[in-house]
Parts: C-alpha cells; sequence; structure tokens
C-alpha cells in the first residue's frame, strides 16, 4: 500500500510539473516522412495523442516556405485592404484581429497549404476517414493604426454552441511567417477542449459570442496557464475547435496571418460549403483521382473573375455557424 501510494504522489508531482508549464507537443517529422507526405506510426501516434490530450499538436517543416511566401505576399496587401475598412471591416472582437480569406484561385491555391497530407492524415485518424473540409479562411493580427493601441481578444471558444463532448472538428492552422509575442502568436490553454458551453458567455453567433467566464480563467491558469507559443514558418497547428484560445496584439510592423482550414467529422452533420473559383476544379480532382485528396470537399464553384470581386466581402468568424443541422 506504501508503495502505491509513494507511487501515485510520484505520478500527481509530475501531471502538476508538467501543467505548471505547459508547451504544445512539436513533431519533427523526418526527411522520410516529409518525402512520403505521412507520419511514421510513432510521430501519428504522437500527433493524436497530444490532439485527445491537449487539444492542440504542431507539426514542423512540412510546407515549403516559397509556398507561403507567394501567398503571404498578396494577403499582406489584402488585409491592408481589410484594415483600411476600420468598423465595417471583418473583425473578430476587436480591429487588430481580421477575418481575411485567401485570394480562392488556383495561382494562389497550392495543397500543400490548404490540403497538405500530413494534416488530412492526423485529422483523419482523430476524426475518421474523409473529413469534410467546408471552411476556409483566415485571421490576420494586425500593426495598430497609428493613434491606436493594440488589443487582445477575450479567451473564447469558436464552439459557442452546443457542442459533442468528444472531437467533432479540427482546425487546420498554418501560419505564413514565423508566429511569436512580439507580432501576436495566438495564447491557448492547453487541456481546456473538454469544457462544454455552460462555460461561456454571449450569444450564439453574435461577434462577441463564446467569451470564457473570467473565473474559469481565473481557476484554470492556476493549474494550466495559458501560453503564447513560438511556431516556426513551415509549420502546422491542428487544434480541437472547442480548445479555449484568444487573438493576441501584433507588437511589430508586419502584418501575422495565419490559415484556418476546418475539418469536420464525416459524421457531423456542418452545411457550410467552400466557395472556391472554376479553376481550382481541376487541382482538387486531381487529387481526388490521385488518391492525395483525402477529404470530402463541398464546393461551390465561381467564375474566376466573379469570386476575385467577391472574397473580401466575407464574414467575420462568429458569423460563420460551425453548428450541425438537427
Amino acid at each position: 500500500m506504501f508503495v502505491i501510494r509513494q507511487q501515485s504522489s510520484r505520478l500527481l508531482r509530475r501531471s502538476m510539473a508538467t501543467l505548471a508549464t505547459p508547451k504544445p507537443m512539436i513533431i519533427v517529422p523526418s526527411a522520410k516522412e516529409i518525402q512520403n507526405a505521412a507520419l511514421d506510426a510513432r510521430n501519428l501516434e504522437k500527433a493524436v495523442r497530444h490532439v485527445h490530450r491537449d487539444g492542440l499538436v504542431v507539426i514542423n517543416d512540412i510546407v515549403p516556405h516559397a509556398h507561403l511566401d507567394h501567398l503571404n505576399n498578396r494577403m499582406v496587401q489584402d488585409a491592408r485592404v481589410l484594415q483600411a475598412r476600420g468598423k465595417d471591416g471583418p473583425f473578430n472582437y476587436n480591429q487588430g484581429n481580421l477575418q481575411q480569406d485567401a485570394p480562392p484561385v488556383a495561382e494562389f491555391f497550392q495543397p500543400s497549404i490548404f490540403t497538405n497530407p500530413i494534416a488530412t492524415q492526423v485529422t483523419t485518424s482523430v476524426l475518421g476517414p474523409r473529413p469534410k473540409w467546408t471552411f476556409c479562411s483566415a485571421n490576420a493580427a494586425m500593426p495598430p493604426m497609428p493613434g491606436s493601441s493594440p488589443q487582445r481578444q477575450p479567451v473564447h471558444s469558436d464552439a459557442d454552441f452546443d457542442h459533442p463532448s468528444h472531437p467533432f472538428a479540427l482546425v487546420v492552422n498554418v501560419p505564413l511567417i514565423d508566429m511569436e509575442p512580439r507580432n501576436g502568436s495566438t495564447e491557448i490553454w492547453l487541456g481546456t477542449h473538454n469544457n462544454d458551453i455552460s462555460a461561456q458567455e454571449g450569444a450564439h453567433g453574435h461577434r462577441a459570442s463564446g467569451r470564457i467566464q473570467e473565473h474559469l480563467l481565473s481557476e484554470r491558469s492556476k493549474a494550466c496557464p495559458p501560453v503564447q507559443p513560438v511556431i516556426k514558418k513551415g509549420s502546422i497547428v491542428i487544434r480541437d475547435l472547442r480548445l479555449w484560445h484568444a487573438g493576441m496584439p501584433n507588437y511589430s510592423d508586419d502584418v501575422r496571418i495565419m490559415l484556418a482550414m476546418i475539418h469536420f467529422a464525416p459524421w457531423y452533420r456542418n452545411p457550410m460549403r467552400l466557395e472556391f473559383g472554376d479553376d481550382v476544379r481541376p487541382v482538387l480532382e486531381g487529387l481526388e483521382k490521385s488518391g492525395k485528396l483525402g477529404l470530402e470537399v463541398p464546393v461551390d464553384w465561381v467564375a474566376r473573375g466573379k469570386v476575385l470581386e467577391g472574397y473580401l466581402n466575407r464574414g467575420f468568424g462568429n458569423s460563420y455557424d460551425f453548428n450541425q443541422e438537427n
């Protein structure tokens, strides 16, 4: 009995030590894994374990920098256009954090970014075969306009509705540049994805919905404080949609853009559809034909010129409904 209690005490102390300094798990694939576009069994197990335990995992060095640079150059220009709209722009909680879509045309659609096979390997392992990809956007942490002060978001969950208590949606985040506290790396609260909607404030779908109650943040931070991690360019972050997080101020002079693609479980009845230019269609059909897609992708195809006219006029984050049909 003494031995069992002693072992339990050691395990408890070790667990509390881990909680006291939370850090996301970062997986570094081998050259062979990158060449094969697939994690080996050990790294895949590690990724799945940390998605379940922490609600988040980072996989380094799996997106070519040249692909990111090409997209980032265009999206930074677009972000400045949206920022100039001020209160009429698609901001999330405050004007320093913008909801922004990538140009939905073939010129900027790289499968290494938008349908990365290693990301899909992980989401499939958690959610089941052929997850549904029905959301594709980004958030931009903006340097403040002259005369304004940097602002942070309240801690919130993107699942601002009564949702399942097990994984049903994973966000695939792709930073277009290095992310660090100075340029607004997202604050994350590891292990909070198992909380239900009773932890939240704000009406579903409103601009400030999904906020976590302050007394719960105080309690949680004592056991497991939040962290603002450094995420290297070329990495992908896979996050449970339910995880508590907050967009943070950007104190740099650079626009910090992070893409967000949501994969829903195949059984989850979310009715949203993507909207892409029709020149993306051959790319997705080619991936499907060659067995390299691995996703169900409901798309409304729009003529290239028309989709380019309207893609910067889409909604802010909470205006999208990630709930499922009855």
